[in-house]
């Protein structure tokens, strides 16, 4: 009889591994989509078809969306990290001073968690949009 090998079990991976999995994604996915979209205006040269025009025109308004939502989503999640803040400073035990330094320890672990979840938010807008024009412009033949 053979076995079957043990199938380790991973751990979820963290906010952080998540926002630099994004983050390399993104350094591969944007410079691929440029690299396509000028070789496509100098392959168009001075009349391009509708389907350039098309794309050209595309490839300007999903920028202003996209960053416009990445925008909206870090202000919300700046807004929500202040608010936070300010209940764990009315939270800290200024009666018992000697619970101060775990107190403060919990309240900036928190701040780096509310910072992480702040960019994450900023860049999944950024990402879903070159990530998938990088898909679908490497699909086109030129």
């Amino acid at each position: 009889m053979s076995k079957k090998p043990r199938q380790r079990k991973t751990a979820p991976a963290s906010a952080e591994q998540v926002l630099a999995e994004k983050a390399l994604e993104l350094s591969i996915a944007a410079p691929q989509v440029v690299a396509h979209r000028v070789t496509r205006m100098l392959t168009a040269g001075h009349a391009p078809s509708d389907e350039d025009r098309e794309e050209f025109l595309t490839m300007g308004s999903e920028k202003v969306v996209a960053f416009s939502e990445s925008w909206a989503a870090m202000c919300m999640a700046a807004m929500t990290m202040q608010a936070q803040a300010a209940q764990s400073l009315l939270d800290l035990p200024l009666s018992h001073p000697h619970a101060l330094p775990g107190a403060m320890d919990t309240a900036m672990r928190s701040h780096a968690q509310g910072l992480t979840k702040m960019l994450d938010a900023g860049i999944t807008p950024v990402h879903a949009k070159a990530v998938s024009n990088a898909k679908r412009l490497g699909r086109r033949k030129p």
